[in-house]
């Protein structure tokens, strides 16, 4: 049971959800590992690290190519005169994907963020044809990004599995009335998730509060499949 997690934007939360994931994963007995098929902005940046701390085992997550410049990854290529092969990145991402049990693959910003020369991250979604879960925010402005990502998602023929809303505190009325309002525009099951203090978990000696948030934010539809 492999699956995509893909973001509104970047900064979303996407790593938290995707470390929670494989950690949800594991302790339910599956062998699952999260593959990020590009990382920009390293080595100040490394979800794929984040990911292999929460589960406390290296083995929890691989990244396929890492690029410095926080840039999308065709941009941060193209400044650094690197080869960047769509098909490389494709190929790999279906290796973890044939390898593991369950592979949770973390999109790279939003969905039309360039990935290589002549492909978006909505591609490689689409190519990898796996269930998707999209990570968006809870505030304001949050509607329009969501119902947009979805549209683009379903268009290609790509099954969103849940929206999880991040970041969630129920603070004012936007806040509670985005979920039922997503899920009646994008007719998908929308979850909340607050917010998790990431210097916290990195000083924790294990992820299991970040699991735990994540166990309990996931779409019950996801979790019964």
């Amino acid at each position: 049971m492999s699956l995509f997690v893909a973001g509104t934007d970047t900064g979303v939360g996407k790593t938290v959800l995707t470390a929670g994931l494989v950690g949800w994963l594991r302790r339910e007995g599956i062998d699952a590992t999260a593959v990020k098929p590009c990382q920009t902005g390293a080595p100040a940046d490394d979800d794929a690290r984040f990911v292999q701390q929460v589960c406390e085992t290296d083995d929890a997550a691989t990244c396929l190519r890492r690029l410095g410049p926080a840039l999308a990854p065709a941009v941060a290529a193209r400044e650094t005169g690197t080869d960047l092969s769509y098909d490389r990145i494709r190929d790999g991402c279906r290796a973890a994907i044939a390898d593991w049990d369950a592979a949770v693959v973390e999109g790279i910003g939003g969905l039309r963020v360039p990935l290589t020369q002549e492909t978006e991250v909505v591609d490689l979604v689409a190519d990898l044809d796996l269930p998707t879960l999209v990570v968006a925010r809870s505030g304001l402005g949050t509607l329009n990004h969501t119902a947009l990502t979805v549209e683009a998602l379903e268009r290609r023929g790509v099954d969103v599995v849940g929206i999880v809303l991040n970041e969630y505190a129920a603070d004012g009325l936007v806040e509670r009335t985005n979920p039922a309002v997503i899920e009646g525009m994008t007719d998908c099951p929308v979850a909340t998730m607050p917010t998790v203090d990431l210097e916290e978990v990195a000083l924790a000696e294990s992820g299991d509060r970040l699991i735990d948030a994540v166990a309990s934010a996931l779409p019950r539809s996801f979790r019964g499949g």
